[in-house]
């Protein structure tokens, strides 16, 4: 059986060493700041994360923009002439046509490459929520499982991913249709923030509103405690955008009540980022699937 490798897109929101450790490909995305086009890559290369948050705080508006079929091809065709399988893991198709166009295109290149598996596969996760399923699939592929094991792994085990997080700025989620301009202008006079988390669909939607920082503090805690499974065996990820000192504060309340095995804060990317905003706070494990 042929040597294989997992690839996903710059959505995952994984620190540089945990994708070089696992030799996780990732295939960068396109984001717009002010007319002013950037690849983010997940070593930063074009544009850093801080510089990033910085720019929306100075008032820049970012767009994004999918893969292209082009680039598509393009990253993957690469890795078939290598003589390399692919396990791709996409962005949730609830969020992005990143999914529909990878399928596509591997069509295309499984009449072109016979002798060679591509698997695409729907994550139905969103950063550090498809970082963190992307994580395992790594790790069980280095416990053995072959592509096609690994391919039926992600299916059955990709809804255990359980997302949570809130915004500080209500504006970025207006721009995406989440919240109204009313809960919007309300939302951030009162300091009220929005929860957040997927559904089956891998859609995004709102399940309720906090207000302070502790009330979200709490709410990870509560939540990880309530949907985790075998957490005190789990590594967990936290995320932010441009808001290390809250993610560094809900590390610490999780690692002082010795809830899980471990824990690692990662930055959200510019691609979610432009969606989020800065203040952004989020935290991933693996736990019970939707009823």
């Amino acid at each position: 059986m042929s040597d294989y490798v997992i690839v996903s897109d710059a959505t995952l929101d994984l620190p540089m060493h945990i994708i070089n450790e696992y030799d996780i490909r990732v295939i960068p995305m396109g984001i717009d700041i002010d007319g002013v086009s950037y690849t983010h890559y997940p070593d930063e290369r074009e544009i850093s994360i801080e510089s990033f948050y910085q720019k929306l705080k100075n008032g820049a508006i970012s767009h994004t923009s999918q893969i292209t079929p082009v680039a598509f091809a393009e990253y993957f065709r690469d890795l078939l002439k290598q003589g390399l399988d692919i396990l791709y893991i996409a962005f949730s198709s609830g969020l992005s046509g990143t999914y529909n166009t990878a399928r596509l295109v591997i069509q295309d290149l499984a009449e072109e490459y016979p002798d060679r598996t591509i698997y695409c596969v729907d994550s139905l996760c969103a950063s550090i929520g498809e970082g963190l399923l992307v994580l395992h699939a790594a790790m069980q592929k280095q416990k053995g499982l072959n592509i096609h094991e690994l391919k039926d792994w992600v299916e059955q085990n990709k809804q255990m991913s359980r997302h949570w997080f809130t915004v500080k700025d209500l504006f970025y989620l207006k721009r995406g249709g989440r919240v109204t301009s009313i809960e919007a202008v309300v939302g951030s006079a009162l300091r009220i923030r929005p929860v957040l988390s997927t559904d089956d669909a891998g859609k995004l939607i709102v399940v309720s509103k906090i207000r302070g920082s502790k009330a979200e503090l709490d709410l990870m805690v509560n939540k990880l405690l309530e949907e985790g499974i075998d957490i005190a065996d789990q590594t967990i990820i936290i995320g932010h955008g441009d808001n290390l000192a809250q993610a560094k504060e809900l590390e610490e309340i999780i690692r002082s009540k010795n809830l899980v095995k471990d824990t690692f804060i990662s930055s959200i990317g510019p691609v979610i980022g432009t969606h989020t905003g800065p203040g952004m706070l989020a935290m991933v494990f693996m736990g019970k699937k939707n009823d």
